[in-house]
């Protein structure tokens, strides 16, 4: 199709579409209130809304009163019959997909519920809102007069029982319509390659040669990829492999640890970076602004949100709240009701407000990846901000990183031990762990409370890596490619201990 043609379709969706997101800018709660009814009611005869009498709600307190909050643990066994064949069980029409996505205490895989409607409603719009904030935001854009080069997930689509379950980028891929292929590099056949390695050969090996405008994946493999293609090719920068690539769409893991990376390889000063916020079980919010680290929180994707304060969360006191009564820069749980029949569900994710007018949010973290043993309630946030500084200083760049507890014995005093996998190591590890350790106080008073005088804990304990050491864990537990990560902060040792007698 020719540009012009493409360009014009895009502005006209642009300025429909804009009508419709303007509507929840202006009345966002009574958008979410109603999208909330609509829900109860489209699933009011499956088993869980006659269970829970869906069809007597008519408001929020109600809903809240009366339908549990649950982890994936709590809707396992549902999400099992639904695989295995039964309908109707807590969405009324037929749930074909199911995505893929790291384990649980009970399961060592999630398996999370796809329906039509939040294939269509929810990813694909999100997808289409995604390029014409872009657009908007700039207007002499030459996106379309390229391809974008997207890395989806290391696995291929399994087929049991009449549903399809793998990597929510592969069920997106697989089920585009025929001239999305037209725009997007690598192939289908090659995106969907099981084999990681030979898949990343494959990438470079059809992109190099193409007019790529635009990258969109997850900030540490596709890392990965972009250094593979500056080595096959022997270019000092991606500029000089894609002179029209114009911009990056990244999440999944923050963006802060590789974005000095990124700028080396990536040194216009004009290459824009836009943040997305998206799940298997949903998309929820997108960077609307250029030059931005806040996501404007999308409210008609078939989403209703909750939000449960940090400082009560998985306590006697645990209570959600809707998203009229969040707060400015308080840490929340996020908590989903969506449109493919997962009711109150904990996604695991944890979330700071930084406008409520419209409603912009940043990722703070996960509910399980963090370190408060002693009290000192250390959030992935704070550990990547103060990663950073340190950076600065002394001229080091991170590949990858995980921290524990290091228990009180006796009369020893705890603290926080470190594997860090450097691309450029700091000239003296001891500075920068002093750097490290006086901007986690600076970042996070509980901690620096706790590090007072050593009263609580000792200052930080780093590992340097072998290069690699990260990749080859994941290689080694089948976890390469994809939304696959190494949690960064844990409360138990389970993943330092495993790392640390990998690296020797």
């Amino acid at each position: 199709m020719p540009i012009p043609i493409v360009n014009s379709i895009a502005s006209w969706f642009l300025k429909k579409r804009f009508h419709q997101i303007e509507l929840f800018l202006k009345y966002p709660n009574e958008v979410q209130n109603e999208l909330l009814l609509e829900l109860l009611d489209i699933a009011k005869d499956t088993k869980i809304g006659k269970e829970y009498d869906f069809a007597s709600i008519k408001n929020y307190r109600t809903f809240a009163e009366r339908i549990p909050i649950k982890n994936y643990d709590g809707w396992q066994d549902v999400i099992e019959r639904s695989m295995k064949g039964e309908t109707n069980l807590f969405w009324p029409t037929p749930i074909k997909w199911f995505a893929k996505s790291s384990g649980t205490t009970r399961a060592k895989s999630k398996f999370i519920p796809v329906s039509e409607e939040s294939l269509e409603d929810c990813h694909y719009a999100a997808g289409k809102d995604l390029l014409c904030m872009y657009l908007n935001n700039n207007e002499d854009s030459q996106l379309f007069t390229g391809k974008s080069l997207r890395l989806g997930g290391s696995k291929e689509l399994y087929r049991e029982n009449g549903t399809v379950f793998g990597d929510l980028s592969a069920i997106l891929i697989d089920n585009m319509p025929f001239w999305a292929e037209f725009s997007s590099t690598p192939s289908n056949k090659v995106s969907l390659m099981s084999n990681w390695e030979h898949k990343m050969q494959a990438i470079v090996n059809e992109t190099m040669n193409e007019n790529v405008t635009s990258l969109a994946g997850v900030p540490s493999w596709m890392l990965v990829l972009l250094n593979n293609v500056l080595e096959t090719t022997g270019k000092q920068n991606l500029h000089d492999v894609w002179p029209n690539l114009e911009v990056y769409f990244h999440g999944g893991v923050s963006f802060t640890p590789y974005k000095d990376q990124y700028k080396k390889i990536l040194p216009k000063k004009d290459f824009k970076y836009y943040e997305i916020y998206n799940a298997s079980e949903g998309f929820f919010a997108i960077q609307d602004q250029n030059n931005s680290n806040e996501l404007l929180l999308m409210l008609d994707y078939g989403i209703f949100y909750e939000f449960i304060p940090m400082d009560i969360y998985a306590t006697e006191a645990e209570k959600a709240i809707p998203l009229s009564e969040v707060k400015l820069n308080q840490n929340y749980a996020v908590i989903i009701t969506t449109n493919a029949g997962l009711w109150r569900y904990k996604i695991g994710d944890t979330v700071k407000f930084t406008c409520l007018n419209p409603y912009r949010i940043k990722v703070s973290g996960r509910t399980k990846h963090f370190i408060n043993v002693f009290g000192e309630e250390l959030i992935i946030e704070n550990a990547e901000d103060a990663l950073r500084k340190a950076c600065k200083k002394t001229k080091a760049e991170i590949v990858d990183y995980t921290a524990a507890p290091i228990f009180m014995e006796g009369k020893e005093k705890g603290g926080h031990e470190w594997i860090i996998e450097f691309k450029t190591p700091p000239k003296d590890i001891h500075y920068f762990n002093e750097l490290f350790d006086n901007a986690l106080k600076a970042l996070n008073s509980d901690y620096e409370a706790k590090r007072y005088n050593n009263i609580t804990l000792n200052k930080p304990k780093i590992h340097i890596a072998r290069k690699n050491l990260f990749y080859d864990w994941l290689k080694q537990n089948n976890k390469l490619g994809g939304q696959h990560k190494v949690p960064r902060l844990s409360n138990t040792r389970l993943y330092l201990d495993d790392l640390i007698r990998l690296n020797f």
